[in-house]
């Protein structure tokens, strides 16, 4: 498990594990939010299974599986509500952490300006720049 930090309060990581959830705890998560279909994972890393050892931990556990086609606004929302009623940081995982980037980078266009949100993302490792003609309409809406 590698958090990449995009803010206090939101971390992304690639696929996690069963055996993460202790180091997630201990590196001050409150909660873990799941941004991968289950269909991408063999039942080891599926959701239930990875809601079990985290929660084993006492950490809050969510999920709302992101594809392409489901980055929405609805979906965008539902992302910033449940990282806002966390109560502290948040990681969120997918593949590789792209997914998670992007719907933070999506719901945060207007607020921190698309120069801000792809400026963060490479800082933790993700380019977003491809998302520019799209950040920028966010951004204006």
């Amino acid at each position: 498990m590698t958090p990449r930090k995009l803010t206090d309060t939101y971390s992304v990581s690639p696929q996690i594990s069963p055996e993460d959830a202790a180091a997630i705890r201990e590196a001050g998560f409150v909660m873990v939010l799941c941004n991968r279909p289950d269909e991408e994972n063999p039942a080891p890393l599926q959701a239930e299974a990875m809601r079990q050892a985290i929660e084993a931990e006492g950490l809050r556990f969510d999920v709302l599986p992101l594809t392409h086609q489901t980055m929405n606004a609805e979906n965008i929302l539902r992302q910033q509500e449940i990282v806002a009623s966390a109560g502290g940081p948040v990681l969120a995982y997918c593949a590789s952490g792209t997914r998670c980037t992007v719907i933070w980078a999506l719901g945060n266009a207007k607020s921190q300006g698309p120069d801000q949100v792809i400026e963060t993302a490479r800082e933790a490792g993700y380019d977003i720049a491809g998302l520019r003609p799209t950040l920028e309409a966010l951004a204006q809406a």
